[in-house]
């Protein structure tokens, strides 16, 4: 066993922690599946999860998908509120040099839908000329779902 529970946190130890034919568990925020060989996939973090009119939407999904549209560079997929169907997807999208004042935001949503499940696809983009990243390159996906949620 690694840890026996949070310092100073008992209430998060439920949560945190299951037991399972009598092995105890720690439930790491993370999605992942399960390959016919065994292999682990990491696929998400479950609390980047969007409810979308009840259905579950990972970003990780939609930027890969997003990845896909020739004229983005980058794209960190968020969650904004909405009063009708709980959350709304919404891509933040850096585009490459050659597309930028050629390509619209309605662009990538139209040629999401035409992709992707209607409720998978952001009704949303905002292009912006680059994503904070952490000291190790990684999109810093907390800092722009925080960003939207306090409507800077």
């Amino acid at each position: 066993q690694v840890m026996l529970g949070y310092h100073g946190r008992p209430a998060d130890d439920p949560e945190t922690f299951v037991e399972i034919d009598g092995k105890r568990f720690l439930r790491t925020g993370d999605l992942a599946s399960v390959d016919e060989d065994g292999y682990f996939f990491m696929r998400d973090r479950l609390k980047r999860m969007i409810n979308a009119s009840g259905y579950k939407v990972w970003p990780a999904e939609v930027e890969s998908a997003l990845y896909e549209h020739p004229a983005v560079h980058e794209v960190c997929v968020v969650g904004v509120a909405d009063a009708r169907r709980g959350e709304s997807v919404k891509a933040l999208v850096v585009l490459k040099p050659g597309y930028r004042g050629s390509t619209s935001e309605q662009d990538i949503i139209d040629w999401s839908r035409e992709r992707m499940a209607v409720y998978k696809a952001p009704r949303f983009v905002t292009f912006l000329e680059e994503l904070p990243k952490s000291t190790t390159g990684k999109i810093l996906w907390r800092q722009l779902q925080e960003a939207e949620r306090s409507g800077c």
